[in-house]
């Protein structure tokens, strides 16, 4: 079915604080727009509200046809319970689907009235959902992502790369009319992040997305939507990323320049006024100190002040009459640095045949060496390891076998990829003050009021809070302290494109050594690794090449 969405005056708010206002969208069929904005400004709100999941403030929000179906494929994690058929049910609208086709078979059979035409059209929403064949379409999708697991497997069982396809697989197979993605390619590696961009590219379907991810958002966005909370603004712009953050520079340069050229204009006719207003106070002096005998120059002189200050009257009027321009309002910026540790020792770390097992599946044996200031990155498809060799490294988890060892002076600082580092059920500014070891709770709240967590956060439950939230309260950490060596786990994801920004500049002027896994593209480039660890996987055995940049 050819759909199409039309969002109209849309607002919607947080509590008292509001989030956009007076939103206008039209999705046609092969558009695909890219929401983009700060944590918290309201990208996932929004998509709610299409989905029908959430009542938008004010504003109408129209399907065409009105019976198109929409998909919402959310970043919330799956239940381990879940199997992936399953899951794949739900999140492709089948299960649901054929829960009401059963439902009205059951009314045909019964003889209820009019159950037919209930019947005829649950069935025709099951066909066009996929029901038909998903079981099988989902095998094929599965394999070509190399994902060799049986379709009743739990995700539970899964690892963390696995469950990621497996995430992938149901987006992939999905048929819907209207397709909103919130982060989908969080925790994807190189060959998910290319299935799922053809997938968008070809999907046909109008697709309303927000994603973090740059490279993607070039590749398959035909026009950005920025949510700014902080001038309250929605501004649309043409292209993908790259075209939306040199046009929005633009519009920044050209606010500033009116604003500029504004407050030049309003001095210059201020300064002329005064020099008016000046020269009629002198007239009058002059006038005021001429005799008797001087009755026609002291007129003129007089007549001329007058004049000089009608003169200058007129000009401040003409400067009340001008057109107000708004000041561009200054961007927050996080401003993000990594607090910095006294040098460690020449060599920072040192494996040797080290195993790493999960399950039947077994990674090494790993020997190698981070000298101190490498810049080590661990690429590799998902499910191959890297996490695992990792908590390995990191004692997280035990290795099966083999040694680790870590040279001395090292002051290690972590971003775990489930960001379990900053979770627990304690109130955030007492893990951060605990991580820290910063008794004073002035300090602890003043750091993280840098990274956008205020007083409605310190005081929550870590695990109440957002990812994207727990993700800058570990950046947090990391710059509140201090570190020689720090350990990336997949550290953009959840982050909005300014903090992976100012993430990259902080990783670019950090000294130390650095241990990262990331697929994100962009952020790679722009660090510019010394060595490689290339992960590769065959069946449950998996091996670790290291490589060297140069």
């Amino acid at each position: 079915m050819s759909a199409s969405l039309l969002l109209s005056g849309v607002a919607a708010s947080f509590g008292a604080r509001p989030l956009f206002s007076g939103l206008d969208l039209t999705l046609a069929p092969g558009d695909v727009t890219a929401l983009v904005g700060p944590n918290g400004s309201g990208k996932t709100t929004l998509l709610r509200i299409v989905a029908g999941e959430h009542a938008a403030d004010s504003g109408t929000v129209r399907l065409s046809p009105p019976g198109a179906s929409v998909g919402y494929l959310p970043q919330a994690p799956p239940s381990p319970q879940d199997t992936i058929l399953g899951y794949a049910r739900r999140r492709t609208g089948v299960g649901p689907a054929q829960e009401a086709f059963e439902a009205a078979a059951d009314l045909l059979a019964a003889g209820v009235e009019e159950a037919g035409e209930r019947y005829a059209h649950a069935l025709e929403v099951w066909l066009a959902l996929g029901g038909a064949d998903l079981d099988v379409r989902l095998a094929e999708v599965l394999a070509r992502l190399d994902l060799d697991v049986a379709l009743d497997r739990p995700l539970g069982s899964l690892s963390g790369g696995q469950a990621a396809r497996a995430g992938l697989a149901t987006i992939l197979v999905s048929r819907y009319d209207l397709l909103l993605l919130d982060e989908p390619t969080n925790n994807l590696d190189a060959a998910g992040l290319d299935a799922l961009t053809a997938f968008v590219r070809a999907v046909g379907s109008p697709v309303l997305l927000a994603s973090h991810d740059r490279e993607f958002l070039d590749a398959v966005a035909t026009s950005v939507l920025e949510l700014d909370i902080a001038q309250q603004a929605v501004n649309a712009y043409a292209g993908g990323w790259t075209a939306y953050r040199e046009e929005r520079a633009r519009a920044r340069a050209r606010a500033v320049e009116d604003y500029e050229a504004s407050l030049a204009q309003r001095d210059a006719l201020l300064q002329q006024a005064r020099r008016k207003t000046e020269w009629a106070r002198e007239g009058r002096a002059r006038a005021d100190r001429l005799g008797p005998g001087n009755k026609l120059e002291k007129k003129y002189r007089e007549d001329r002040a007058r004049r000089m200050d009608q003169r200058a009257a007129r000009v401040r009027d003409a400067v009340e009459r001008l057109p107000e321009v708004e000041q561009p309002r200054k961007e927050w910026e996080l401003r993000y640095a990594i607090g910095e540790a006294p040098a460690p020792a020449e060599v920072v770390l040192t494996l040797e045949s080290v195993v790493v097992a999960r399950g039947g599946f077994r990674l090494g044996p790993v020997s190698a060496q981070v000298a101190r200031g490498d810049r080590v990155a661990l690429l590799g498809p998902n499910g191959s390891g890297k996490s695992r060799l990792l908590d390995a490294g990191l004692g997280v988890r035990p290795a099966a076998s083999g040694r680790v060892s870590w040279g001395s002076r090292t002051r290690v600082g972590t971003i775990d990829q489930g960001r379990t580092l900053v979770g627990g059920t304690r109130p955030l500014a007492e893990v951060v003050s605990a991580r820290l070891g910063e008794p004073d709770p002035v300090v602890v709240r003043t750091l993280l009021a840098k990274f956008g967590l205020g007083p409605e956060h310190v005081g929550r439950p870590c695990d109440t809070l957002s990812l994207g939230e727990r993700t800058r309260a570990a950046l947090a950490v990391l710059q509140g302290g201090a570190v020689n060596v720090v350990v990336l786990d997949e550290p953009t994801n959840h982050l909005d494109a300014a903090a992976i920004e100012q993430l990259e500049a902080a990783l670019g002027a950090f000294s130390g050594t650095l241990l990262i896994v990331t697929h994100d593209r962009a952020l790679l480039d722009g660090l510019a690794p010394s060595s490689t660890w290339a992960f590769r996987r065959d069946g449950d055995e998996a091996t670790v090449e290291v490589l060297t940049a140069g």
